[in-house]
């Protein structure tokens, strides 16, 4: 354990010289840089008429830079779970200044060139910040949060994990821009005077290899830890101090791997935005979770869980989304979400009830379902493949598995629920919190049936992702094109380029032109194609090639940005 916790309110007027704030492109950043950095910063903020700032950052130690600034300074604080133009937009209706990492929106703000600033120590009890995150309705949901509340959550973090990590370096794969990676990959290194890596690690292959010869900890989403196969480096994961997995609950075949393959057992932490920690476990023959110091949680008569916990702004009981079966007064077994029962035809599903069920047939390694209202509710079912479930598909066709896995859950739901629409992946698609991406699944499979092909599968590969799309002939473009043989246009080609680029990459800027368009074979109705793309942000074009058995049929460039 560190020597002692620094009151986050003195965490930038305390920094000294010997204080190792961060790493940036592995060069350590001290604590004299950053108390300098965040005192010219916050003089240019005091300036400023505004007083609500929105912060988006890619990289950890700007984002502290200029939280600890906007706080110096007095304004109110918004962090945002992405920098989508739709977040932009509603918080700049807020009359929210953008900050950071915006697409080109956001406001430039000079650090002063004025010397020795004097920061006085914060309040620890003002609301300055306010977390966005996804609410059960789609809408943004907004919870503020005090210094004093995030303290707190430091504090138990650091009793509980603090000598277990000493002085490990903080390395992170999810982002700080939500509240377990502003806690554990910035706050509580900032308090404990650890050092925390300011790149996010999109993958744990180059956070592995940034690790050097000293102590470091891994702050991680389950999605990530799923990821490790045969080729990690696993003598790289066994050196670790600790492994933290958060956003999700980890399987229990990924946590077995880890162990066996590294020793580690992963410390699993459950919470929200809203609650703080709750409640962590680590040990593989032990389901149950323990609350954390002063968690108490209560069931009433009809089973809904109440918390009271430290980290809520009040003695308020909060109700909690999970169902929860208490073994003991602070011990309990997560048993699913209550607000995953759905209707379908007025046919009550639980929809983890059906990801289990999924997940347990031998064809299938993982599985996520969505329920996609339309004119007729219907579910949805993305599955990964074991390789028996990819032989099957080989071999016997997407129609055959499809209905092969519908009678197995035959067993169990009544017909009316069972997945009518069907996604295979290669692995399920994770945002930037490392939960899955329903959004994106979404839209996938609800586009326009008359004008789309149907998304058979999704596949990353590399820097490529592939969609396999069933070319139906009900489409319009078939009609009068041509009547004794009909193909698919050109331009419509095109066009789905564009729309499916626009759904699986950040793509803001306006189409601009086109490059080394060719067509090479004709696309007739019933045509299975095999959609490749891939977006250079850097260069902002989308790459596309189109393929089927028959061939190439169609490939080029498509170039986005605004018109000299």
């Amino acid at each position: 354990m560190c020597a002692s916790i620094t009151q986050l309110s003195h965490c930038v007027v305390d920094c000294t010289a010997e204080n190792i704030i961060a790493f940036e492109r592995g060069k350590a950043i001290t604590g004299t840089q950053f108390k300098a950095d965040v005192s010219s910063l916050s003089a240019s903020l005091s300036e400023l008429e505004s007083n609500s700032f929105a912060l988006y950052y890619e990289n950890a130690y700007p984002f502290a830079v200029s939280l600890f600034a906007l706080l110096h300074s007095h304004k109110k604080i918004c962090i945002a779970g992405n920098n989508k133009s739709v977040t932009a937009d509603h918080l700049t209706e807020q009359a929210c200044v953008l900050l950071g990492n915006w697409q080109g929106r956001e406001q430039t703000v000079t650090a002063s060139k004025v010397q020795d600033v004097q920061l006085e120590p914060l309040s620890m009890d003002l609301a300055q910040l306010f977390i966005y995150t996804s609410g059960s309705s789609g809408q943004p949901k907004i919870i503020s949060k005090t210094l004093q509340q995030l303290q707190n959550e430091i504090v138990t973090l650091e009793k509980y994990w603090g000598a277990l990590l000493a002085n490990s370096e903080v390395l992170a794969t999810v982002s700080h821009q939500h509240i377990y990676g502003l806690l554990f990959r910035v706050l509580w290194p900032l308090a404990a005077g650890r050092g925390f890596h300011s790149e996010m690690y999109l993958s744990p292959e180059p956070l592995l290899k940034a690790i050097q010869d000293t102590s470091a900890c891994w702050v991680a989403s389950p999605a990530q830890l799923k990821r490790l196969d045969d080729l990690t480096d696993w003598k790289k994961i066994e050196k670790l101090s600790a492994i933290f997995s958060s956003g999700g609950v980890l399987a229990d075949q990924s946590a077995v791997q880890i162990q066996q393959c590294s020793g580690q057992q992963v410390i699993q932490v459950y919470g929200s935005s809203e609650t703080g920690g709750i409640a962590w476990r680590q040990a593989l023959d032990d389901s149950l979770w323990t609350g954390f110091d002063g968690i108490n949680i209560t069931l009433d008569k009809k089973g809904i869980s109440h918390l009271t916990s430290p980290y809520l702004p009040d003695n308020k009981p909060f109700v909690l989304d999970d169902k929860i079966e208490l073994a003991s007064a602070n011990r309990f077994a997560l048993l699913g979400r209550l607000d995953r029962i759905v209707k379908v035809e007025e046919k009550r599903l639980s929809l983890d009830e059906m990801e289990q069920s999924l997940s347990q047939l031998a064809e299938i390694d993982q599985a996520t379902t969505l329920l996609l209202t339309a004119k007729r509710d219907k579910i949805l079912a993305v599955v990964c493949l074991t390789p028996q479930g990819q032989e099957s598909l080989k071999q016997q066709g997407r129609a055959v598995l499809i209905k092969q896995l519908r009678k197995q859950l035959m067993t169990q739901f009544e017909t009316v629920v069972l997945p009518r629409k069907w996604l295979f992946v290669s692995s399920l698609p994770v945002n930037t919190q490392g939960k899955i991406n329903q959004q994106l699944l979404s839209q996938l499979v609800s586009l326009d049936a008359k004008r789309y092909p149907q998304v058979l599968s999704y596949e990353k590969q590399d820097e490529n992702t592939v969609l396999s799309l069933q070319v139906s002939d009900k489409l319009i473009y078939f009609s009068g094109h041509f009547p004794e043989q009909p193909i698919l246009p050109g331009v419509t080609q095109l066009a789905w380029v564009e729309e499916f680029g626009k759904i699986l990459f950040d793509i803001n800027k306006p189409f601009l032109s086109m490059e080394v368009i060719k067509f090479r074979k004709i696309i007739p109705p019933g045509t299975v194609v095999n959609l490749k793309l891939n977006w250079k942000a850097e260069t902002s074009k989308l790459y596309f090639d189109m393929s089927s058995t028959e061939g190439a049929h169609s490939s080029g460039r498509m170039i986005y940005g605004e018109r000299s």
